[in-house]
């Protein structure tokens, strides 16, 4: 199954597939068999690297549109 990644208006990014997510040190996050996670964006969550809602409540505001990066030299 391949992955699917939504940037949310003013929010998380919102992970869909089978991933798997590891810290900085190569240490794997035990995602406890979840298929769909979101990652936080905002800074502010209290549970990074996940979105525990924050957003709604410390003003983050971004609304990204997709488009086409440049083509790899």
């Amino acid at each position: 199954m391949s992955v699917k990644i939504t940037v949310t208006k003013n929010g998380s990014y919102r992970i869909e597939g089978d991933v798997e997510l590891y810290d900085a040190n190569g240490n794997r996050f035990d995602l406890a068999g979840r298929s769909v996670i979101a990652l936080c964006r905002c800074g502010q969550s209290n549970k990074k690297p996940f979105c525990d809602g924050t957003h709604r409540t410390c003003g983050f505001e971004s609304d990204v549109i997709a488009y086409a990066l440049e083509p790899k030299k």
